[in-house]
């Protein structure tokens, strides 16, 4: 082989390499989505918050990439997953309820973290204060604990006078205490006595429905991604029992469930997508207040009422915001 072949074969593949690397398009950045739960609860949830990253600029698959972890319930898990998305270097991390939120946390604090809090997020050591979170960390508050009197007055009205009142909270969740906190309070205030009943499996679901057909009473269902992970379950359970049940999130009463009572979480999910598109923007978590949601939905199932034998009362169909017949 002659001399000026050998170079041409040794440089010329060699020269090529920085032309092919900047023909390479820029990596998208990532959003990741950390949740206890499981996916088939928040299907349509991911849409309203894939139209709020569109409408910040960014939409998947073209701009930005969105890789998300879901615990199925297991909250040991979290901050594994949590690590994973730590380790993928995503722009931006979003968290969707209290267990989430707190392992996202634990799990850095210098990546952006968008969440959704159903408690208090300054009570809960997420942020310094809502109007400057501080931080890396900033999102939507639920105010959870100014709906709990609302659901526990609805279910009140609807349910049978003498029924007792009964409160299922999952207490392996790290924010089950102030749940409680919250419901206990609404009760003393309204002058009702409440029955805590617990439940963190599958199983303990069950005994519970078990429990409560035999004793009769009426439910309230705590904010807890593990029971919106079994919201199938709970709806067959409280028809077959005929157990009158109130519910925070509208898939339980499209399900077959009674009634529920809470925030329109289509749009707070928009919201805070709208949030994760500013922040991969460049916009600081530090200076962006937390948010607090503006639409809230009271949804009640007709079918369901006429099985359990319940008179839906006038002034509450006249101001539900959807009604399922």
């Amino acid at each position: 082989m002659k001399r000026r072949e050998f170079i041409a074969l040794i440089c010329g593949p060699a020269a090529a390499w920085p032309l092919a690397a900047r023909a390479q398009p820029p990596a998208m950045p990532v959003v990741g989505i950390l949740s206890s739960a499981s996916l088939s609860a928040f299907t349509d949830l991911l849409g309203a918050f894939r139209q709020g990253l569109k409408e910040s600029g960014y939409t998947e698959g073209q701009s930005v990439a969105i890789e998300s972890r879901w615990a199925e319930g297991h909250f040991e898990r979290l901050p594994e997953l949590a690590a994973e998305l730590v380790q993928l270097r995503a722009a931006v991390i979003v968290t969707t309820g209290g267990s989430s939120n707190l392992a996202a946390k634990a799990a850095t604090s210098t990546i952006p973290h968008v969440f959704l809090s159903q408690d208090d997020p300054v009570k809960v050591g997420l942020v310094m204060s809502l109007n400057r979170p501080g931080g890396n960390a900033t999102g939507m508050s639920l105010l959870t604990s100014a709906l709990v009197a609302k659901r526990l007055e609805f279910v009140r009205q609807l349910a049978p006078a003498s029924a007792p009142l009964c409160y299922l909270m999952n207490p392996q969740a790290p924010e089950a205490k102030f749940h409680l906190s919250d419901m206990q309070a609404a009760a003393r205030e309204s002058g009702q006595q409440i029955s805590v009943l617990n439940a963190s499996s599958e199983r303990d679901i069950d005994n519970v429905f078990t429990a409560l057909a035999q004793r009769g009473g009426a439910l309230i269902v705590s904010t807890d991604p593990f029971f919106v992970s079994r919201f199938h379950q709970i709806v067959v359970l409280a028809a077959y029992h005929k157990i009158p049940a109130i519910y925070d999130r509208r898939e339980f009463v499209a399900a077959g469930g009674l009634i529920s009572y809470g925030t329109h979480l289509p749009d707070a999910y928009r919201q805070i997508g709208m949030y994760a598109g500013r922040i991969i923007a460049g916009a600081k978590p530090s200076d962006l207040p937390v948010m607090q949601p503006t639409k809230f939905e009271l949804v009640i199932n007709l079918k369901t009422a006429k099985t359990l034998g319940l008179a839906i009362p006038p002034g509450v169909l006249a101001i539900a915001d959807e009604v399922i017949e």
